[in-house]
């Protein structure tokens, strides 16, 4: 057990034995003259414990209980009560050495995610549209997710329910139909950019000529009706479009598990939207108003979800419910997290209350874990204007600066692997280290900066600790526990020992910015460590190149968690 679980095991233990059930938290400090772990469980279980209303009194009489175990004074030195009543533990040095011996490729991960099932929803482009530098964040946040609650034990399914349906290919075959030529599309280097641009003289006719909006409703029915016609043209653009997602999410090493890696787009629900509708009746939740059918919320809490226009054609909402029943058929009980922007906050809520009154969730088992979008300073990115940017000019771009940063000087594999891994990397970590509810002003230099706290340096912190051990001849990890460390020594090699707490905190919050705060830290405390303490030919190289080693393998495991490459020079 990692020195947070151990707390909390003893805690709760304490406050059965006085009937207490209050919940109180377990932390790290962030002041280490304060310890390295702190609770303030005599704070919030004062009043309801009899003989007492100090809560500093109370926390000296938890202390006391702490401190008959011998066990406990195994993994802490010292536990103190402080302020008002905070509890403050020490780890003691053995525990620091034993941990340091046993940090490998497993460290951090967890087993709180054991026998549970989450299926983590995101990208989720829309056929035929653009894979923009907006798409970038659902599928990289959503992605780091995934690796995260897989690391804290989960049993994950990643899932990417692609925009495959709707009305908008009612324009898009209208588009196509009208201004198009199939056969140019199919030989074009790019068939997606050609789709986009036919939508975008779709939109800019239809403000001309409202009329043709009745005509792509009218091109929707058909392909809801199984029209031949417009199914052939229909799957046509999902061909076009998955070659190109394909592309991309190799370059961004993302993967999905549900329909053979393809994911479960919106057309797989076309069959299975009718038994939802039936229950939905059954249950006597659908109410008529003008010809379309809505589910109405008790007491008003949330305005109606509309589930059938009135022409009967079907809608986001119709669709998701069919997928979230087959989701829970397939995983009873599984938490169901879906990585979309933050402007779909009230949809969600009321999908997710709708669910709820259908009997099939609980409290806590939907999640909408949302993101800010990028936007111009104009304003939103539009594909409907054309004013977007394709996330294949961000990466083209991005490689040129890492091409850079990474001394490319000719083609060898080996050079342009680095160049793409600390390019995407830059991508990646610009994206994950701010709170995921933040918009983005686009801006190239932020986007991809290569300084400062960025991807690049987080690896080249990395590549450091690896030219160390590369200069090291004996790298035997039998090492002797050292009475006194340097200041730089302990501060790290405590630091060290909060990783798997804060795998656990990003897991518990869906929150990789966790994961990130955390090794730009490690990052600069090994650098201070590195600059004021010799490692190679001083007294303690022994213990100076374990603790090189297990800074490298720390950054290597947090990185891996949010899809970043380690590289091995830069």
């Amino acid at each position: 057990m990692n020195p947070k679980e151990i707390i909390n095991t003893y805690l709760t233990n304490w406050q059965s034995r006085n009937s207490l059930d209050t919940d109180f938290d377990v932390a790290v400090t962030t002041n280490s003259s304060f310890g390295d772990y702190t609770s303030n469980i005599a704070m919030v279980s004062v009043k309801k414990m009899k003989g007492f209303n100090n809560p500093r009194a109370l926390a000296e009489k938890i202390v006391e209980f702490l401190n008959e175990s011998d066990d406990i004074k195994d993994v802490f030195k010292k536990i103190e009560v402080k302020g008002p009543g905070f509890i403050n533990f020490y780890l003691a040095d053995k525990y620091l050495f034993d941990v340091l011996k046993n940090i490998d490729e497993k460290y951090g991960k967890l087993d709180i995610g054991k026998g549970k099932t989450v299926i983590v929803e995101y990208s989720s482009p829309n056929i035929a549209k653009p894979f923009t530098i907006g798409h970038l964040r659902s599928t990289i946040i959503g992605d780091a997710v995934a690796n995260i609650m897989e690391y804290a034990g989960y049993d994950v399914k990643r899932d990417n329910h692609l925009g495959d349906w709707g009305s908008q290919f009612g324009k898009q075959i209208y588009a196509v139909k009208t201004w198009g030529d199939e056969s140019a599309i199919e030989k074009s280097e790019n068939p997606v950019k050609e789709l986009v641009a036919l939508y975008v003289k779709f939109h800019e006719e239809a403000e001309k000529n409202p009329e043709l909006e009745d005509e792509a409703r009218k091109w929707f029915k058909r392909l809801e009706d199984g029209d031949a016609e417009a199914r052939a043209l229909w799957k046509k653009c999902i061909n076009w479009s998955l070659i190109e997602f394909e592309k991309l999410y190799t370059l961004l090493g993302v993967k999905f598990t549900e329909n053979g890696g393809l994911g479960y787009g919106e057309s797989f629900f076309e069959e299975k939207m009718e038994p939802v509708l039936e229950e939905l009746r059954e249950k006597n939740l659908l109410k008529k108003d003008e010809g379309a059918e809505l589910v109405y919320f008790p007491e008003e809490k949330l305005p109606p979800l509309m589930i059938l226009k009135k022409d009967g054609a079907t809608l986001y909402a119709t669709r998701d419910l069919a997928t979230d029943k087959f989701r829970l058929e397939r995983y009873p009980n599984a938490k169901i997290l879906n990585e979309v922007g933050i402007e779909q906050e009230l949809y969600f809520r009321q999908l997710f209350e709708v669910e709820k009154m259908l009997g099939w969730v609980k409290d806590g088992q939907r999640i909408h874990i949302r993101h800010g979008h990028f936007r111009f300073k104009e304003g939103k990115m539009s594909t409907r204007k054309g004013n977007v940017i394709w996330l294949e000019e961000v990466i083209d771009e991005a490689n040129k600066r890492a091409s850079k940063l990474a001394g490319l000087k000719s083609d060898s594999d080996s050079k342009v692997s680095n160049a793409q891994a600390i390019a995407i990397g830059a991508l990646k970590w610009n994206d994950l280290k701010r709170n995921s509810e933040q918009e983005i002003l686009f801006d190239w230099d932020e986007i991809l900066n290569m300084q400062g706290n960025s991807g690049p340096y987080l690896q080249y912190a990395y590549v450091r600790t690896q030219s160390v051990l590369s200069r090291i001849k004996n790298q035997e990890l039998r090492i002797k526990n050292i009475e006194k460390l340097e200041k730089e020594e302990d501060d790290l090699l405590r630091f060290l020992t909060q990783f798997p707490y804060m795998v656990e905190k990003a897991a518990a919050d869906f929150a990789p910015n966790v994961i990130c705060t955390y090794l730009f830290e490690l990052s600069q405390k090994f650098n201070l460590f590195y600059q004021k303490q010799k490692i190679i030919g001083s007294e303690n190289e022994r213990f100076r190149t374990v603790l090189t080693k297990a800074t490298g393998q720390v950054l290597k495991n947090g990185l891996n968690l949010l899809g970043i490459e380690t590289v091995d020079k830069m």
